[in-house]
């Protein structure tokens, strides 16, 4: 099971996702969008940048659903609720939370507070030349995979989602936990915790509470009806307790940590900062490797980076608002102005290890790139135009992808460009038929030799420079395509069939023009043929009738000479007998 990916869809081959993508965890075969499982960090921002809405975030609810049925169940929930669902205050969305089936709710921002302590004492303690901040999984990810060169900064601390489940499975131990939140990575982070039975989004949250016919003012309505009691957990039992504000009775310092979902909210959430460091925050995965990059050659800065721009408020599953990130951040800042302060003291150990990871790409040789490279036309380092339109950087990191089997050479936009444009010059420069484009007002744009030569112009501005435009025009109007047969070329007395298809997408009329001139002169040649042969015809059966008149006319004449000579011979014949 893995926690995103992508739905089959209309992929025009854009490569949005594989731009957004930090460290391009996206296998671009077949003009499918997939994730390469081993190099994702789960930040979710492929999934915002897809014009198709292609994303598949792995649905925990009805795995939770089953929890609340057979579970005491606590929820843990992000402070970026404010921002994705629009309520002042926690109770209402506590209430709510009841509703569903939840024993018990509370703000991740109380194991924040604690998570804000253990950087204090990482920074007092002298023994960080940089100490990067451990609150956002996705960064953490790609500290673990793609720089481990200041994976020694990252401080080894919990995550606030999984510092307050600590805090309370110390305080709950036969509870089930669950964290909800905007986030994607949580999902994994949840999963590999051991600890936390499963993270709900607030998309996923969203479903549920409109699936039970839920919503934040009608739960408020009923929690405050009955202001005397309410529930939460002892164990693994739900009892009910005085309806009273709960506030650690630790001594503790009261630390700001509801600011942690917005930029800089981590550096906010220090009552002061210990000496010697520069506190910078740094938001978006576009800068995310560049800051990276930049620790390595400097000393003393405490680093807050958050995978989302503009930090979890902005998170891939946060439920969008008029107002955005600005409006988030009002509601934040107002909240956690007014409300209790976080309290963290007592609480378990958080400290934790960030391993190196390895994603298990080959790393191509020299030659293999250059291979790939040539590919698409690249033999020289000027032809490596690294523009960017296939997702990757540089030509050269496309190349490794084509090697690990997660691109395709013809991802190459201009190399495929050049080769379209290269082989349809060739098809239609070497066409035994006239080309001809036009737009709708029949001006030219486009003209082959053959039909320059067929026409007798090298370079005519409209159609009506060529011949009588008026079944173009017709074409152009109905969209429908229209045919001339055997028309005559003035200039080089040529004939042509005329075939005009209208290109509706490109608002353009294509003409085709087929020399017919030899048959049209065969045509007429034949009728020639055929007129002198009639006439040759008749002469001779004219001819004919005249002699067969005088041959009969001779036979007669001889047929009477003979009769008389006949009828002479008999009478002599009878006159000797007598």
């Amino acid at each position: 099971m893995f926690y995103l990916d992508f739905q089959k869809a209309n992929c025009k081959n854009c490569y949005k996702c594989l731009r957004s993508c930090p460290v391009k965890a996206i296998d671009m075969r077949s003009s499918q969008a997939k994730i390469i499982e081993s190099r994702c960090i789960l930040c979710g921002h492929c999934t915002k940048a897809c014009p198709q809405n292609a994303k598949s975030v792995h649905d925990d609810t009805a795995a939770i659903e089953k929890l609340l049925e057979k579970k005491t169940v606590i929820a843990s929930v992000a402070p970026a609720f404010l921002a994705s669902f629009g309520t002042d205050g926690f109770e209402p969305f506590r209430a709510a939370l009841k509703k569903l089936g939840f024993a018990d709710a509370f703000e991740t921002s109380e194991g924040a507070a604690a998570v804000t302590l253990e950087y204090k004492k990482l920074l007092m303690s002298g023994e960080y030349d940089n100490l990067i901040t451990s609150a956002c999984p996705a960064v953490n990810r790609a500290i673990q995979l793609y720089h481990h060169d200041v994976l020694k900064y990252l401080a080894p601390v919990d995550s606030p989602m999984v510092a307050h489940a600590k805090i309370l499975r110390a305080r709950y131990p036969k509870a089930t936990i669950v964290f909800i939140g905007p986030c994607i990575a949580k999902k994994r982070e949840a999963a590999e915790s051991g600890i936390i039975a499963g993270a709900l989004t607030f998309e996923e949250l969203t479903g549920l509470f409109s699936k039970r016919g839920i919503t934040l003012e009608t739960a408020d309505s009923a929690a405050t009806a009955k202001p005397a009691a309410r529930k939460t957990v002892a164990g693994d039992k739900v009892r009910e307790v005085a309806a009273t504000a709960e506030v650690s009775e630790s001594s503790g310092t009261a630390l700001a940590a509801k600011f942690y979902p917005i930029s800089r909210g981590i550096i906010k959430s220090f009552d002061k900062f210990p000496e010697g460091y520069e506190y910078i925050a740094v938001d978006g995965v576009d800068r995310l490797s560049s800051a990276l990059e930049d620790l390595k050659n400097i000393k003393g800065v405490f680093l807050e980076i958050n995978a989302c721009e503009g930090a979890c408020v902005n998170g891939p599953c946060a439920i969008p608002h008029r107002g955005g990130i600005v409006d988030a951040n009002v509601r934040i800042r107002n909240y956690t102005n007014r409300a209790p302060k976080d309290v963290a003291a007592g609480y378990p150990s958080l400290a934790t290890t960030y391993k190196p990871m390895v994603a298990g790409d080959r790393v191509p040789t020299d030659d293999e790139i250059e291979s790939v490279l040539a590919k698409t036309g690249k033999t020289r380092k000027c032809d490596e135009l690294n523009c960017g339109a296939c997702g990757y950087a540089t030509c050269r990191e496309k190349a490794w992808a084509v090697i690990n089997g997660y691109a395709e050479v013809e991802m190459c936009v201009p190399y495929m460009r050049e080769k379209a444009e290269s082989l349809g010059n060739v098809i239609i420069e070497n066409s035994p038929n006239g080309i001809i484009v036009c737009d709708e007002q029949l001006k030219i744009s486009e003209i082959n030799r053959r039909a320059a030569a067929l026409i007798g112009q090298a370079s005519p501005e409209y159609v009506f420079d060529c011949f009588d435009p008026t079944t173009a025009f017709k074409a152009a109007e109905s969209g429908v395509g229209a045919r001339m047969d055997k028309l005559r070329i003035d200039k080089t007395d040529k004939y042509v069939d005329v075939n005009i298809v209208p290109l509706a997408k490109e608002n353009s009329l294509l003409i085709v023009l087929t020399d017919v001139t030899d048959k049209v002169n065969y045509d007429a040649e034949l009728d020639k043929v055929k007129r002198d042969t009639l006439s040759v015809t008749d002469s001779v059966i004219e001819k004919q009738m005249r002699v067969a008149q005088e041959i009969a006319s001779l036979l007669g004449e001889t047929t009477a000479e003979t009769k008389i000579a006949l009828l002479k011979l008999k009478n002599a014949m009878i006159e000797d007998k007598n």
